[in-house]
């Protein structure tokens, strides 16, 4: 059974840290012959590169919500031929339902609906965060629309008053943090909801047998952005 390793953004929050390392514990309990570690792209050790070092061969699930800098090109230039990558988790139907019970839980009563997201210039991450927002407003039945945390149009200029703050987040951390001071109504980051672990454990088993090409990025660029973040 080749090792899973689950990639994360990374985050100083401890909060977030702990959200992740109960993601793989999760995952542990429903894949018990399989190894299952953790790396991020950012902020915290190991990377991608020191924890594919004691794994490879593995399988490598970017636990990210649209497929923006980190999942088409950082994760990707790290991973080069050494192991399988998979499909980021979002926008998948689960998580939308997922967004749905955290809504729910945060107080949501039928209000309109802004979908806090981190934000990527990427195009396909783009695309990514308006597909969870369309499927989250065919799911509730409301308007929704999308604010960012690192670019426009950010989460404070969206959320009226009267609406609602979907955080379309994974974990907790400076994203969150500023998702929560933009509504009286925020839910909790997707997090470690059944629906999760299921995706996370679907990506795996639905992984392919051999290493694809990194998305979008030629394998002489894929080198030397290696090279350059050692």
């Amino acid at each position: 059974m080749r090792p899973l390793l689950l990639v994360a953004h990374g985050t100083r929050d401890p909060a977030g840290a702990r959200v992740v390392e109960n993601l793989a514990v999760a995952v542990r309990k429903r894949l018990p012959q399989v190894r299952v570690e953790i790396a991020y792209a950012d902020v915290r050790d190991p990377d991608v590169t020191t924890a594919l070092a004691a794994l490879a061969p593995a399988v490598v699930v970017p636990a990210f919500l649209a497929s923006g800098y980190h999942v088409r090109v950082d994760i990707p230039a790290q991973v080069a031929d050494r192991a399988v990558i998979t499909e980021p988790l979002g926008p998948a139907p689960g998580l939308i339902a997922a967004a749905h019970v955290r809504l729910t839980e945060a107080g949501w009563r039928g209000e309109p609906i802004v979908l806090a997201a981190a934000g990527s210039t990427a195009v396909q991450a783009q695309a990514d965060t308006e597909q969870a927002a369309a499927g989250l407003a065919a799911r509730t039945g409301v308007e929704v629309r999308i604010g960012y945390a690192t670019r426009s149009p950010r989460i404070t200029e969206v959320a009226n008053p009267g609406w609602a703050v979907s955080s379309w987040l994974l974990a907790p951390g400076l994203f969150h943090r500023s998702a929560r001071a933009s509504a009286p109504v925020v839910s909790d980051p997707l997090g470690t909801h059944p629906n999760v672990v299921d995706l996370i454990v679907t990506r795996y088993r639905t992984a392919p047998p051999a290493p694809r090409p990194a998305l979008g990025l030629p394998r002489t660029a894929r080198v030397a952005v290696q090279g350059r973040q050692r």
